[in-house]
């Protein structure tokens, strides 16, 4: 299984990413959960992922990182 990418980040994608933090209030500490789990070099599905956190849901696809979701937002694909 893949690995989640965390370099090499398309520039879209990044601008995306930075406006969904700022949109959905996303806080420091979420972010922090977010480094430590990418720490762990995590496998994720070739499709659509997600991995749930107390107060957001991070959503993907194959490698990368595709959004952040607010915790009453509903994810699509396979939960890891």
């Amino acid at each position: 299984m893949p690995k989640v990418q965390r370099k090499d980040i398309p520039r879209a994608l990044f601008a995306h990413l930075l406006l969904r933090i700022e949109q959905r209030s996303i806080s420091a500490d979420a972010l922090k959960s977010l480094a430590t789990w990418l720490d762990t070099n995590p496998e994720v599905p070739t499709g659509d992922w997600y991995k749930r956190f107390p107060t957001m849901t991070v959503c993907g696809n194959a490698t990368l990182v595709k959004t952040f979701l607010t915790p009453d937002q509903v994810p699509i694909g396979k939960e890891v």
